[in-house]
This record gives C-alpha cells, structure tokens and sequence, in this order.
C-alpha cells in the first residue's frame, strides 16, 4: 500500500513537471506569434503629403490650372498608388506610378479645366494605395474670373496685385539625346503686395511639366520654378512656356527653352563593345 502511494507521487510529480513544461513552450509559442504579428502590422508603408489643399486663387476663365502635390513614403514598406479619382470630370490627375520605396517622394498632378466654369470651385481629389492609410483626400480650390482679368481689374486692384519677376526668359539645354529629361531652372521673385501664386504652366508640345520650390510667395519673397523638359523631338527646338499666376497685371510670363535633340548614343557604343 505504501509503495503504490509512493509511486502514484512520483508519477504526479513527474506529469506536473511535463505540463509546466508543455506551458512554457505554449506560452513562448504565444508570445512570439504575437510579437510577429504586431511587427507584420507596424512594417507598413505610410504616405505623408507636403499639403492636402492648393488654393489656386482666382484664374481667368479657360485657364489649365495645374498643381503637382508632393507625396513621400515614410513607412517601412513599399507603397503602390493604385488609383487617383477626381469629383468630377473637370480635373484631369496623373500620378507616380512606380513603387514608392520608404524615403523616397513622388507626385500627384491635378489639372483644372476651368473652361465654362466660372466662380469658385473646390474639388476633391481621392488618393487609393496599399499605404496603412489606404485612402486619403486631396483638395483643389479657387475662383474662376473673366477671361480677361487685366482689363476688369481697377487701378487699385493692380497696385495691390502680385507680382511676378523672372531673372532670365531664356534657357539653352545645349544638346540633348531623344528621349532624355532635363531640368531648367529659374529663379522667380514676388514683387507685389500680396502673396504670388504659380497657377500652371501652358506648352504646346505637351513636353514639360513644373515644380515650384514654395507654393505661395509672399511680398518680396524669391523661389526656385523648375521646367522639366523631355527631349521627344529631333533637331533644334525652341519650347515656348506660358507661366500662368495671380499676378493681374502681367498674369501669363512666357519662357523659351532651347535645345538640341540628337539620336541616342548608347545603343550604338554598346555594339560596337560587343564586336
């Protein structure tokens, strides 16, 4: 009798041993599919946006008004734009297509056709990506005025308008290789009394596209407007570019880039190094 009492304590000693056991490794087993899962669900992309809203300001009726709103992955992973979706029919987007990898920044062009819609407007822009946000809004807005608002405006109303200075009108690329993209780059200054703002760019070969450094000039304030020019046609080209704004008085700047446009090199230098 006492010797089964002996052994069924040993045996009870032994099982508890094992189910601590068994519960230890359940517990870190646990732990770590929790630890793993948090981990999965923290390592995401994020989108972060320089601003969510351009206020255009008031532009002359029939004006393309266009803004590029800056956008950059600050998560872990890479984010995909799917799909940008304007309110209406009377804004044309365009967007980074490739992957945004963490730390790098693309953009999101909105394009206003002001054409036939005179007075304000304030439109909503949805941005859909695999980001941990998976959608979030973006917003254009101002007043559409007359065709001609020089000839509208009261003398008061030019003193007190913006201004818009360029240091130079002209840019040579000098030579350039069909099919390759180059930055002109000028320096603007606000020379008026209320803050300037760059409300698009017009180019009849559809070949350039605009960043501005500052997205509204105060008075006296200078900024970079960068031209990104891509090189599509051969021979020598002079690219005319309407810079439109607020500035009543003088609210269209033309600007000229010039450049060379020659075959690609590197096909051919490339044969020749294999032979």
């Amino acid at each position: 009798m006492y010797i089964c009492f002996a052994l069924n304590i040993r045996e009870l000693y032994l099982l508890r041993i094992c189910s601590s056991a068994m519960n230890r490794k359940l517990y870190f087993l646990t732990l770590f599919c929790f630890v793993f899962a948090a981990s999965a669900a923290i390592a995401q992309g994020k989108l972060s946006f320089e601003k969510e809203t351009h206020d255009f300001g008031t532009i002359a009726e029939g004006t393309q008004a266009t803004y590029e709103f800056s956008v950059k992955n600050v998560g872990d992973q890479p984010v995909i734009i799917s799909h940008v979706q304007p309110a209406c029919g009377c804004t044309t987007p365009t967007w980074t297509k490739e992957p945004l990898l963490p730390g790098k920044t693309g953009v999101i062009t909105a394009i206003y056709n002001s054409t036939g819609r005179p007075g304000l407007f304030h439109k909503a822009i949805t941005v859909t990506s695999t980001a941990e946000e998976p959608t979030q809004v973006l917003y254009i807005k101002g007043d559409v005025g007359p065709k001609d608002l020089k000839s509208v405006a009261t003398q008061e109303q030019k003193i007190m308008s913006p201004r818009l200075a360029v240091g130079r009108t002209n840019y040579n690329f000098g030579k350039l290789e069909k099919g390759q993209k180059a930055i002109a780059k000028f320096q603007i200054k606000n020379t008026g009394r209320q803050s300037l703002v760059i409300q698009g760019i017009k180019a009849a070969c559809n070949c350039v596209q605009y960043r501005v450094s500052e997205p509204a000039l105060k008075p006296g304030q200078t900024a970079l407007l960068e031209l990104r020019y891509s090189a599509n046609v051969l021979e020598e080209q002079n690219e005319v570019v309407t810079v439109l704004s607020n500035d009543i008085v003088v609210p269209t700047l033309k600007l000229t880039l010039k450049a060379n446009v020659v075959e690609r090199q590197a096909p051919q230098d490339m044969l020749r190094e294999g032979k």
